[in-house]
């Protein structure tokens, strides 16, 4: 990939990893604090992955869910390949 994928292609890929059980909850909070300190503006969503507990799995998934955009099939296909 020569461009990073947009948050919502990455909520998604996210989504999917921690249904399907190759990502865990801590390592979607690691992303949502990365985003926050990138971001130009903070989100609710940022913020709410950021402050979950790593053992809360359904209310990170919850929280993704909340991450506006679009997908970008292409870039989760790639994405979803890595982890295969």
């Amino acid at each position: 990939m020569s461009t990073k994928p947009n948050n919502r292609t990455i909520a998604e890929f996210y989504i999917r990893g921690l249904t399907e059980g190759f990502i865990t909850a801590a390592e979607v909070i690691a992303w949502a604090d990365e985003v926050i300190v990138e971001a130009a503006k903070t989100e609710d969503w940022m913020l709410d992955i950021s402050t979950a507990s790593p053992e809360d799995r359904m209310g990170v998934l919850h929280h993704l869910h909340a991450v506006q955009g679009t997908v970008d099939e292409a870039e989760l296909a790639t994405l979803l390949a890595s982890k295969k």
